[in-house]
């Protein structure tokens, strides 16, 4: 395995948030290497969101660093980061509803300047996502839920990113609807991307995750592979809500 390989492509070290004098993230750490799947566990109020923010430099660690690619990134602006390699399809889609799903998803792409390879990434797009494909002209805010998701991640693949950050992606979808945006996540994970779920469903998560980590009150408490993790005992006492 190369050095290349065997460094994060995205790592928080020792990374710690506060929101005025309220410690939000407490000294976390964080690897995820290329082509894995890692998703990050929590309930409500534990500091999921608050370390996206970070990655994606909304929030700047009161202590700590971020790397992307080995190099420091807190400190710089969002759009920099972005730039850099990082993309996130935010929690409830966020889709510009009175945009058609083609101009959605060519947004995703509006740093890129390498047409060739933008048209490549949106046929592949496409063949991930064939109801997408049928849904090119429509309005985004006519699709059914589950078409939006898929067009939220459309988006985020066109930028071609590093690593690619979703945000609670089974939030406030029906349970059929779940276990359809975790069979999108697996074939994105099928494309060889880097992938970092913040999710609350741990046991879907975990089906399809390499390695998991769950935070508890901005503490990681356990990191396992996702295997390990589903048949510890501990997740129920570390995890908020029963699995």
């Amino acid at each position: 395995m190369s050095d290349d390989e065997r460094r994060p492509v995205l790592e928080l070290r020792n990374v710690s948030t506060h929101y005025g004098l309220v410690a939000v993230l407490r000294d976390v750490s964080v690897q995820i290497y290329p082509g894995e799947m890692v998703c990050l566990l929590g309930g409500n109020a534990s500091g999921k969101t608050t370390t996206l923010k970070t990655i994606l430099g909304y929030v700047k660690p009161s202590s700590g660093e971020v790397f992307l690619d080995g190099e420091v990134v807190s400190g710089l602006s969002t759009t920099d980061i972005v730039r850099r390699g990082i993309s996130m399809v935010p929690e409830n889609r966020r889709l510009f509803a009175n945009m058609t799903v083609t101009e959605n998803l060519e947004l995703g792409a509006y740093q890129r300047t390498d047409k060739v390879k933008i048209a490549e990434d949106r046929e592949r797009v496409l063949e991930t996502f064939p109801r997408v494909r049928e849904r090119l002209k429509q309005k985004a805010g006519t699709l059914s839920g589950g078409e939006q998701q898929m067009v939220a991640m459309g988006r985020a693949l066109m930028a071609d990113p590093k690593v690619l950050l979703m945000d609670e992606p089974s939030m406030g979808l029906a349970p059929i609807l779940v276990e359809q945006v975790f069979e999108i996540i697996k074939a994105i994970r099928e494309l060889g991307r880097t992938v970092f779920v913040v999710e609350q469903n741990a046991n879907m998560a975990l089906s399809i995750a390499d390695r998991g980590y769950v935070i508890q009150t901005g503490e990681v408490v356990l990191t396992d592979t996702a295997q390990n993790l589903l048949n510890d005992p501990r997740m129920r006492e570390a995890y908020l809500g029963e699995l």
